[in-house]
């Protein structure tokens, strides 16, 4: 009797607790979290619509594109150029710039694929811009120069004291060398790219056509792409970015970003822009709207592809994509007024600058994919009184999904796994997109993404793990994805119990999804 009577009490209590938590949930909820999960989804619709139709509308124009055969690359007449050349050996100089930082695992690719470049001796030259911080590392570097210049090769070794503007500034440095007064154009190359031999053949004569073009940009060609899963989805994403939204802003002669390498640039069009500012982590970006603003024109070669590598770490993976998501963001904050100020250009292109090369692709995008599927979706489980619509929660996500997807059709069948993964990056590009807007703290971060050189690794057989070592996992935890899988799951095991719909399907896959990231099991591994 005794025991009886103690345990009452503690029954009496824990109900007490679960009804004062359940009345302090409803208290809340329906005057602060409903109104507030509301407006989130109207904005989240809005930017949704936003999304769809631009996508929709690049999709119409690179459809209109191929069936008419009207790139714009394609009107040049590129062969009489090559004639004219060759007949009157009236060559311009050219020179081809590979700033560097620490790259051991690809120095030699890139300056051997360099100096491997078909044009006349006399009238290229390769700069080497070296800002590696290990002295052993600047050593072998020289030693490859000078390996190419015994060969005649006209290579230029550069190393500079500090690292004062990171790429921009080696850039910037390398074209005020007195022997580059006389160069016409410059062609950059980061240390994975490795250009094909015919690559100036293929580039310069349309900078020699028409005098308005500043920049000639090349897609990227990926050597590791069948890696791993995480570069697979990866070269998805970017197959998207170069066949959709590079070929559409070069054909309808709008606006398209340089992306840092494998172009060419006149070098008038450079010094017209101001040159090179690092002001933001998007050096690239930031030259081509000023370059585009003083009224230069660009043209985007699809068919011409220069082999590079994908980042196969998770981490290399993280910080390339807050470098990439938060420099626009800030750019966009610092260019607006510039932009909307500026008289050279039509009241068109400054639109499609604004809207939807900023805003849209490089915010909303990154916006919608996390607050909407991410934080709005899941949490309409637990608050039933706002309501999901199908054409926003299912029929629009479809549509962009299937338009992203089709760019890559060797790897539909992986179009689940994208949309998991691409969900997950969404946290870091929004918090990235974030800070850029505001330039809080990492505005100005500059983390050189790790390569691994992996044409070398077949080469020479080293190993490449699938599962991180022990002593690594530790320091593989991400809090913020190991949060985010928390509530995705709480939220599908809700719906499970209490929803009537399926969404507990997606909330556990997309649950699974941060789980895996957030202890790191993706992408490679390997040992130090």
């Amino acid at each position: 009797m005794r025991n009886l009577v103690l345990q009452k009490p503690e029954v009496r209590v824990t109900d007490d607790v679960t009804s004062s938590l359940s009345y302090a949930w409803h208290s809340i909820r329906v005057p602060v979290i409903v109104p507030l999960l509301s407006l989130a989804m109207i904005l989240c619709s809005i930017m949704s619509i936003m999304l769809f139709i631009e996508r929709v509308y690049m999709a119409i124009v690179i459809l209109c594109v191929k069936l008419l055969g009207k790139k714009r690359y394609t009107k040049y007449k590129l062969e009489s150029i090559k004639e004219a050349l060759e007949l009157t050996q009236s060559y311009p100089l050219v020179l081809v710039q590979i700033p560097m930082y620490n790259e051991k695992e690809v120095y030699k690719l890139s300056i051997g694929a360099a100096c491997g470049i078909s044009w006349p001796s006399g009238r290229l030259i390769i700069q080497v811009l070296d800002d590696s911080t290990n002295e052993v590392l600047r050593e072998l570097v020289e030693l490859e120069c000078n390996k190419w210049m015994e060969k005649g090769v006209n290579v230029k070794y550069e190393i500079r004291n500090n690292r004062n503007g990171y790429k921009a500034g080696a850039l910037k440095e390398g074209l005020e060398k007195q022997y580059v007064e006389d160069c016409e154009f410059v062609v950059i190359f980061d240390a994975d790219f490795q250009p094909e031999k015919d690559f100036l053949w293929r580039t310069i004569p349309y900078l020699l056509e028409n005098p308005e073009l500043g920049l000639v940009q090349a897609r990227w060609k990926f050597v590791n792409a069948d890696e791993c899963l995480m570069t697979r989805l990866q070269e998805m994403s970017l197959d998207y970015h170069f066949s959709v939204e590079q070929e559409v802003g070069s054909s309808t002669c709008s606006f398209f970003g340089f992306n840092g390498t494998a172009g060419v640039w006149r070098i008038q069009a450079i010094k017209d822009a101001g040159g090179w500012k690092d002001r933001t982590t998007v050096e690239d970006m930031d030259l081509a709207v000023r370059a585009s603003l003083k009224g230069w024109k660009f043209v985007f070669v699809g068919d011409l592809g220069v082999k590079n590598e994908l980042p196969s770490t998770f981490k290399a993976y993280r910080y390339q994509q807050h470098r990439w998501s938060c420099g626009p963001a800030n750019l966009f904050r610092k260019m607006t007024k510039e932009i909307i100020l500026c008289e050279r250009v039509s009241i068109w292109k400054r639109l499609h600058l604004i809207y939807a090369f900023f805003f849209v692709r490089k915010i909303v995008a990154h916006w919608v994919t996390f607050f909407f599927y991410c934080i709005v979706i899941p949490a309409s489980v637990i608050v039933p009184e706002v309501k999901l619509t199908k054409p926003i929660a299912v029929y629009i996500p479809a549509t962009i999904t299937i338009l992203n997807a089709v760019c890559t059709p060797r790897s539909l069948h992986l179009v689940v796994f994208w949309i998991l993964f691409e969900n997950v990056m969404s946290l870091h590009r929004t918090k990235a997109a974030i800070i850029g807007l505001l330039e809080a703290n990492r505005v100005n971060e500059w983390v050189v993404t790790e390569k691994l050189g992996n044409t070398m690794k077949q080469k020479y057989n080293l190993p490449i793990l699938k599962k991180p070592p022990r002593s690594q996992i530790g320091e593989r935890i991400h809090i913020l994805e190991l949060i985010m899988g928390m509530f995705m799951l709480h939220c599908a095991v809700y719906n499970l119990q209490y929803g009537k719909d399926h969404l507990f399907l997606y909330l556990l896959l997309q649950a699974g999804a941060f789980f895996i990231m957030g202890f790191g099991y993706v992408g490679t591994f390997v040992p130090n």
